[in-house]
């Protein structure tokens, strides 16, 4: 299993005691951010009681973030749990994405995208 807990000092842009965040290597829209837990957990289902609820907290935290050099004109905030769902490293991460009029043709349906034929309902 990867462990983001190896990831170089210098590239955390903020942290708390559960969480960190750094700029997604391989960034879907300028901007985007990952959420990374301290403690390896694979996916969400596995976060405590008490990372659950101070993600949210950390969401803001990033949206905060990336407002101060990138002005969007929306966010999707996703994870990814199983292999089923894309998970390709398993030790959780929220990503935050940021989305700019134009940076596709028809945002519609957003996330549900995931499933190209559901995208549109």
């Amino acid at each position: 299993m990867i462990d983001f807990n190896q990831i170089p000092k210098e590239r955390i842009i903020f942290n708390n005691e559960l969480f960190f965040i750094i700029k997604d290597k391989f960034p879907v829209s300028p901007g985007h951010l990952l959420i990374i837990s301290k403690g390896i957990k694979k996916d969400f289902f596995e976060l405590s009681l008490e990372e659950k609820e101070k993600l949210p907290k950390m969401i803001d935290k990033a949206k905060q973030l990336i407002k101060q050099e990138y002005n969007p004109d929306g966010y999707n905030i996703g994870m990814n749990c199983g292999d089923s769902a894309g998970q390709t490293v398993f030790h959780f991460h929220c990503h935050i994405i940021p989305r700019y009029k134009g940076d596709m043709d028809n945002p519609r349906g957003g996330v549900r995208g995931v499933i190209p034929s559901k995208r549109k309902y």
